[in-house]
């Protein structure tokens, strides 16, 4: 169905439907409807984090540590947690499930794992991080002295030591975040920051709450990001 996007025209909002590649598909070969668990909307990207919690907590019988994972002595694990083969995970490493983590990863020493957080594929997670409801894509790195709440960080992404993503308004409100020009509400009353593929994050960066990062930008060191980085010529 995803190939017939390609074709579609934009709707009257500005997107390309998935119910018009349906009704397209149709006209092609018969469709039917398989039932699942439930219908989760992915319209913005905090709606992933949403998302993550229940594929994540439809899971959680199933997750396993691999026996090709090393666990130190030192490590602690709590509660239903996943780790890919190659994985080390080092000595005073916390990982409080649930969680998954993937393949050849790094992770510790003494790091601090929250529930609802995923990482993907050969990740290193190092010294005194602390995440939380986060998604991590392949190939980042968040190596020393970082906090990183509610966020989603896309692949090859490099946050630098003492890199800090806020969640959480002062007001207690819920956090809002740019779209096309405008603030949406998220309805989310902790929600950190949206990382492109392959974002550079200098030392001591402060993210405020619903900020985004766009692929292949970067941020300067002790910088405060109040709002939304664009590319060069992005609006």
């Amino acid at each position: 169905v995803f190939t017939l996007l390609e074709s579609l025209e934009p709707s009257p909002r500005g997107e390309l439907e998935l119910t018009d590649a349906l009704l397209a598909l149709n006209k092609t070969r018969p469709i039917s409807v398989v039932t699942g668990f439930g219908w989760l909307p992915l319209a913005y990207p905090w709606d992933l984090l949403v998302a993550n919690r229940a594929v994540m907590g439809a899971m959680v019988e199933d997750l396993t540590i691999s026996p090709e994972a090393e666990i130190e002595n030192g490590a602690t694990i709590k509660g239903p947690v996943a780790i890919g083969k190659g994985t080390r995970v080092l000595a005073g490493s916390y990982i409080e499930g649930p969680v998954m983590i993937g393949e050849d990863c790094l992770i510790g020493p003494n790091c601090y794992l929250r529930p609802w957080t995923c990482i993907g594929d050969d990740c290193h997670i190092g010294q005194a991080v602390e995440l939380k409801s986060t998604l991590v894509f392949d190939q980042t790195n968040i190596a020393h002295l970082s906090y990183v709440g509610d966020s989603i960080i896309g692949e090859g992404v490099n946050l630098g030591a003492g890199t800090i993503v806020a969640n959480l308004r002062h007001d207690g409100g819920t956090v809002k975040s740019m779209v096309r020009g405008k603030l949406v509400d998220t309805g989310l009353r902790k929600f950190g920051a949206v990382i492109g593929d392959n974002a550079k994050v200098g030392i001591h960066t402060s993210i405020l709450p619903g900020r985004r990062l766009w692929p292949q930008t970067h941020t300067r060191p002790a910088q405060v990001v109040e709002r939304d980085i664009m590319p060069e010529g992005g609006a």
